[in-house]
């Protein structure tokens, strides 16, 4: 009976299960690359890393970790890394890039990409340089060319187009440059100050235990400021890191799945009021409650079924393009296959979200009386208050335990769950608090046009609530895409007054700063800021040495405490990104012992201390005991130098030291003349334009809003199938209507502007709700999480506002053309037969 009374209906519930089949295709296409990209990083995680383990230091390793090295066989491969300008002769050009003298046959899996190919075997021999193909490109620079670093000039051997375990947007502030290891000393470089990481390559027999390897030394070499990272440990972190995104973009996916759900719901709920009184002819004849029920379930189920299997094969070919659109951003290269688990999840989504959304209009077959079939007038169909509150229960529960499953944290599946229900609730209660609105002030003496159009939003079988949620929904997620990417951007920007600085020098040494800041203002420039840094370890907290603190499996204090190096200032006064949150600020130390220093608050939360506990530091070799005067609040998000730690002034000004100037400059052109006198007379300085590191962020939040954005259409589109679907199940409804209409005289032209009006207001509603709902969450994300001014994009306003109503406009009317065109008494006949 289900399938003879589902082939009858089939073309009613086509588009809804169409509905369907874009939120599956939209959840599996990200869950089945999330997982192909973790199978991937996985099994590229030797090449990745370049070979099976290193031991890396921020400074040169101890006798300790060198015996440890020894214990292991010896590196069989080391490098040392750095940031540092770099100049071309043949140019005239300088660059920022990633300095890494390699010794040794780095990388052992995987390979270097270079241009020629046989570069990345002769430059170690030939004492050359591969430099960053981008770079080149960019520069006119060409294989031949040299290269200046620091003291060092270099022929360079070719174009670098990839290191094992890099991205290119990542790596495009400071771009590669690999050289011999001997030619590091002899770059003068090595200065106080500057952040050098050291690093040891090591391979292994294949049957190592890499984990038992990492549990054993890794506390051990923790205790001598050193680090033991295996290929499995660091594809494991670099997996998780993408997951989590996969995860966001999971939920952007099941959001139009449940928009689709409630298309489903909305359309069983029209297709059982059309089927009441076949129900109850059924009772008549002797069909049970239960009979009649399953009957429309299974079509349901079926639907599902059929829905669910045409989106997980959707999803998996939509896969496809994840590579393209994540290029630049993804550390591996991704092969595609097909992972059971996923097409199963697909399928079983489909037949689950079908059939318990379908359940709230199902349950009222139960109550349809036999002696319906015989009355003329139809009764308002009862339901059980209980069996809806468990449906809806149930609903909810799926959507939290899916949401708990993806995220894997309960709080935020909470989140997730309250922001739906709040965000459903909004759009619903203004298109019912829209319709209530229309019926107690509704404008009478308007036109009969006008008139007719308002009450279509609100006569039987309406979908005014149906499509306000649907438009409004997808409408939501796009507008609060450009406006969360503008609030980004406004954190990361560059202030446009005189005094903030868009370009930093680093490791500017005690003895350069006159000379630095003298070459700035020959240049017309103000030097900003000249901040001494001093750079020290944790060596106490609160009593406790640390090293005792890293042995207590029970300790809550972040071990980045723990390990870092940190780099802190001195000075007399707070600075504008900063306030006191806690105790008082100390100018000045004199004779005060222990000395009162200022911490951030993240510091003071991540080592459990707070105003009056003690810590002592370790200044390069000279123990110094402080106290917590105060907690600071410091808004990390501006682009200016910010620190956990400040000492007052009459303290740290002996101890060894660099410097950090800053200025502002007006154009790239000047900004490149004075980037080529600083390289020319103080190697060792490195400049950061903080323009540039703008450009990046915009990039890489570029990037990711591709990927957002395809995710949020599919919340559009299904927003376009659901109102597909609604006109079409109620056009045997507008058939009559309007045929009635044009019985009574009214014009095919009149009919088209009621029609046209009808689905404008609807467009309307739905998109300015959606807008206006994304305009408030992102002003509460910016005082809330930012607390930042929220400046917010006009696209939203002039583009996709108008476009929504736009395209509900043409589909509404496309629909309504066929019964227009026609005379009403041909437009009967075929609807009858």
């Amino acid at each position: 009976m289900a399938w003879r009374d589902g082939k009858a209906s089939g073309k009613k519930l086509m588009l809804f299960m169409a509905s369907i089949v874009l939120g599956i295709s939209a959840v599996v296409s990200i869950q089945s690359f999330g997982e192909n990209l973790k199978d991937n990083i996985s099994l590229q995680s030797k090449a990745l890393m370049g070979a099976d383990y290193k031991i890396d230091s921020d400074k040169l390793p101890n006798e300790r970790v060198m015996q440890i090295m020894d214990s292991l066989g010896g590196a069989e491969a080391q490098e040392i890394k750095f940031a540092s300008m770099a100049a071309f002769p043949q140019s005239e050009a300088t660059k920022l890039m990633q300095v890494r003298g390699i010794e040794g046959g780095f990388p052992f899996y995987g390979e270097l990409e270079t241009q020629p190919a046989n570069a990345a075997k002769r430059y170690q021999e030939e004492g050359a340089a591969l430099v960053d193909a981008t770079v080149m490109l960019h520069l006119g620079i060409k294989p031949g060319d040299s290269i200046k670093i620091g003291k060092v000039t270099l022929p360079i051997a070719g174009a670098l187009n990839k290191v094992p375990g890099s991205t290119a947007i990542f790596s495009s502030v400071a771009p590669p440059v690999l050289i011999p290891y001997r030619f590091i000393e002899e770059s003068g470089l090595v200065q106080t100050g500057s952040r050098i990481d050291y690093e040891f390559y090591f391979t292994a027999p294949s049957n190592t235990d890499m984990e038992k390897l990492d549990e054993t030394l890794d506390p051990i070499l923790d205790t001598e400021e050193a680090d033991l990272d295996t290929h499995t440990s660091t594809s494991d972190r670099l997996g998780r890191r993408y997951e989590n995104f996969g995860k966001f973009l999971n939920l952007v996916a099941f959001i139009a799945l449940l928009l689709g759900c409630v298309g489903i719901a909305s359309a069983i709920h029209i297709y059982i009021k059309e089927k009441l009184r076949a129900v109850a002819v059924l009772k008549c004849l002797g069909a049970s409650r239960k009979q009649t029920f399953l009957i429309y379930l299974i079509q349901v189920a079926f639907m599902g079924l059929i829905g669910g299997i045409i989106g997980t094969a959707l999803g998996l070919v939509l896969q496809q393009l994840f590579p393209w659109l994540l290029e630049g951003l993804l550390p591996v290269d991704v092969q595609i296959s097909f992972s059971l688990p996923v097409i199963l999840m697909g399928i079983l989504l489909g037949i689950l979200m079908s059939v318990l959304f379908a359940l709230y209009p199902l349950i009222g077959t139960l109550y349809i009386s036999p002696l319906q079939a015989l009355r003329v007038i139809k009764e308002e169909t009862k339901k059980s208050r209980k069996a809806i509150i468990l449906v809806s229960l149930g609903i909810f529960l799926f959507i939290f335990l899916f949401s708990l499953w993806l995220l894997e944290d309960w709080r935020y599946s909470l989140a997730f769950v309250g922001g739906i229900i709040v965000t459903f609730s909004i759009l619903a209660g203004v298109a019912y608090l829209f319709m209530q609105a229309l019926r107690k002030y509704f404008p009478h003496n308007w036109g009969f046009v006008a008139r007719q159009s308002l009450l279509n939003l609100f006569r039987p079988q309406n979908q005014t609530l149906t499509l306000v949620l649907a438009i409004g929904v997808g409408t939501f997620l796009i507008s609060t895409l450009y406006f969360s990417k503008d609030l980004l951007l406004a954190q990361a920007s560059i202030e446009s007054q005189a005094n903030s600085p868009n370009m930093i020098l680093l490791d500017v040494q005690s003895d350069q700063q006159e000379a630095v800041a003298k070459t700035i203002r020959t240049n017309d420039l103000p030097v900003l800021d000249n901040i001494p840094i001093v750079t020290m370890r944790v060596q106490n907290i609160a009593g406790r040495p640390v090293n005792e603190i890293r042995k207590d499996t029970t300790s809550q204090i972040n071990g980045w405490v723990l390990n870092h190096e940190f780099r802190v200032t001195y000075r007399d006064s707070l600075i504008a990104s900063e306030s006191i949150e806690s105790g008082e600020w100390t100018a000045e130390a004199g004779d005060m012992s222990p000395v009162p220093i200022s911490i951030s608050n993240n510091f003071a939360e991540d080592a459990k201390v707070g105003v009056g506990d003690e810590l002592i530091f370790n200044v390069q070799g000279v123990l110094l005991n402080t106290v917590v005067g105060s907690v600071r609040t410091v808004d990390w998000s501006r682009m200016q130098l910010n620190f956990s730690l400040v000492f007052p002034k009459g303290v740290l000004e002996d101890a060894p030291q660099f410097n950090v100037l800053t200025t502002k400059v007006p154009g790239e052109e000047k900004s490149a003349q004075l980037q080529q006198e600083l390289v020319k007379e103080f190697p060792n300085v490195s400049i950061i334009d903080l323009r540039q590191v703008l450009s990046v962020i915009e990039e890489i939040l570029g990037r990711i809003s591709w990927i957002i954005n395809f995710m949020a259409f599919f919340s559009i589109l299904t927003g376009v199938i659901v109102l597909l679907g609604a006109i079409r199940t109620s056009k045997y409804q507008r058939i009559r209507e309007s045929v009635l209409l044009r019985t009574l005289g009214a014009k095919g032209k009149q009919i088209l502007n009621i029609n046209a009006l009808e689905y404008i207001y609807l467009g309307v509603l739905g998109g300015l709700s959606g807008v206006l709902l994304s305009l408030i969450s992102s002003q509460l994300l910016a005082w809330l999480v930012f607390e930042s001014p929220f400046t917010p994009s006009l696209i939203p306003f002039l583009v996709l506002f108008p476009g929504i109503v736009l395209l509900v406009l043409i589909i509404g009317l496309s629909n309504s053309l066929s019964v227009i065109r026609k005379p009403p008494l041909e437009v009967l006949r075929k609807e009858v037969t």
